[in-house]
C-alpha cells in the first residue's frame, strides 16, 4: 500500500542501496546498463528504470507523442508546436490509484479518450475509437479496475496490432513480471510493490518505443529521475525476486490464526482469491453489524487508531467486510491483528449487554 510506504526491504536490498549511495557513477551509462539488466529479467527488448510507475506511464506516453523528433522533447507542452495525440483507455480503467491515471497520460503530452462504459466495454468499441490521432492504448491491470464485461489483454492486443497501435500495459502491482513484455509493446511496473525494491518504477518493452522515451529523461523525465542508490537496490530486488515470492500455500498458512475470529458472534472469516487474478489470497473479515454491534467501517477505523496502527484493505468496508493481506505481515503480526479485532468486537458486545 503506497500510503504506508509500499513495502519493506530485505537486508540484501538495503546493502545495495548503501553501495550505490557511497559510490560515484557515470549516470547516463548506469541508466543504460541497468536498463539492459532489467530487460533481461523481464524478457523484454529494452527497459528504463524510473522513480515510480506513474513516471513510467508519463514517459511512455511522451515517447509515443514525440517519437524521433528531439525538438518536440523540449517543446512537449509548448502550444506553439504540434504535439497532438490521444491515448485510448477503457472507462472502467480510468481509475485513481492514489493519483488519476489520466493525469499521468496528460503529463506525457497526450489527450485521454475514454471508450466504453464504467460497467462494460467491447473489442469492437475499442476498434471504433481508433483514429489518426491515436498514438497508443493503455490497459490497466489492477484490482481497482472494473473486472466484469471488459475485453482481455489478448483481445485488446489483437485490435491494437491489427491497427498498428502500441499497447501499453500498466501492471504496476502485478506479481507475474515475466509474461507482460510479450503481451504489450510497453509495460509498466512498480519497483516497490510486488518486487519489494526501493521506491522506483520500470518501463520495459519493444526497443523502438523505449528509444522514443529515453530522450525524455532530459525533458519531463528530469523531474522523475531515479537515484543511483535506488538503481542498485532495484536490481538486487529483481535478482532475488523468485526466491522471496510467497506462495499461495504459504500465505494461506499465515492466515490461519484469523479463523479464530469466527467464534465471535457477528464475525465470520473466509479466504478469498485476488480479484484481479494474481497469486494472492487474503483473509476476509465479514462483520454482521446487528450481531457484532459494530459496523465494519467502525472496526477498520478503530484498527487504524489503536496504539499500534493496523491498516487493512478496506475498499468494501461500507459493504460490511474488509481484507487482511498476509504477504506484508509476519505470523506474530497476524496474532496481534486477531487479538485487536477480538478486543474491538468484544468491547462492543460488552456495551450492548
Amino acid at each position: 500500500m503506497s500510503i504506508l510506504g509500499v513495502s519493506t526491504l530485505s537486508d540484501a536490498v538495503v546493502d545495495q542501496l548503501a553501495y550505490g549511495a557511497k559510490n560515484y557513477f557515470e549516470m547516463e551509462e548506469l541508466v543504460k546498463k541497468s536498463g539492459e539488466v532489467i530487460a533481461y529479467y523481464l524478457n523484454a527488448e529494452a527497459a528504463i528504470i524510473t522513480n515510480s510507475a506513474s513516471a513510467a506511464i508519463a514517459l511512455a506516453v511522451a515517447g509515443l507523442i514525440t517519437k524521433k523528433d528531439k525538438m518536440l522533447v523540449d517543446k512537449l507542452h509548448d502550444k506553439n508546436y504540434k504535439t497532438n495525440g490521444e491515448i485510448i483507455v477503457m472507462k472502467g480503467h480510468n481509475i485513481n490509484y492514489g493519483a488519476p491515471v489520466e493525469v499521468m497520460i496528460r503529463l506525457g503530452g497526450a489527450e485521454v479518450k475514454e471508450v466504453g462504459y464504467s460497467n462494460m466495454c467491447s473489442a469492437d468499441q475499442v476498434q471504433a475509437a481508433i483514429t489518426n490521432e491515436t498514438v497508443g492504448f493503455l490497459y490497466v491491470k489492477s484490482h481497482h479496475c472494473v473486472q466484469k464485461n471488459m475485453p482481455s489483454i489478448d483481445q485488446v492486443q489483437e485490435v491494437c496490432h491489427r491497427n498498428g497501435i502500441p499497447l501499453l500495459i500498466d501492471a504496476a502491482a502485478e506479481e507475474d513480471i515475466h509474461s507482460y513484455a510479450s503481451l504489450g509493446d510497453l509495460v509498466i511496473f512498480s519497483g516497490s510493490k510486488a518486487i519489494e525494491g526501493p521506491t522506483s518504477g520500470i518501463l520495459a518493452g519493444k526497443k523502438q518505443y523505449i528509444d522514443y522515451s529515453f530522450p525524455h529523461l532530459k525533458g519531463i523525465g528530469r523531474a522523475m529521475k531515479v537515484g543511483k542508490e535506488s538503481i542498485f537496490g532495484l536490481l538486487t530486488a529483481l535478482e532475488n525476486y523468485e526466491s522471496t515470492k510467497q506462495s499461495v500455500d504459504f500465505q494461506t498458512e499465515k492466515l490461519k490464526p484469523l479463523y479464530k475470529l469466527s467464534e465471535i458472534k457477528g464475525i465470520s472469516v473466509t479466504c478469498i482469491n485476488d480479484e484481479a487474478g494474481r497469486d494472492i489470497c487474503r483473509g476476509r473479515i465479514m462483520v454482521n453489524e446487528k450481531e457484532a454491534n459494530r459496523h465494519a467501517v467502525e472496526v477498520v477505523n478503530e484498527l487504524k487508531n489503536g496504539e499500534v496502527a493496523i491498516y487493512t484493505r478496506d475498499y468494501h468496508a461500507t459493504e460490511g467486510h474488509f481484507d487482511i493481506d498476509p504477504r506484508s505481515v509476519t505470523k506474530d503480526d497476524i496474532l496481534l491483528i486477531t487479538r485487536r479485532i477480538e478486543e474491538i468486537v468484544g468491547e462492543a458486545h460488552e456495551v450492548k449487554s
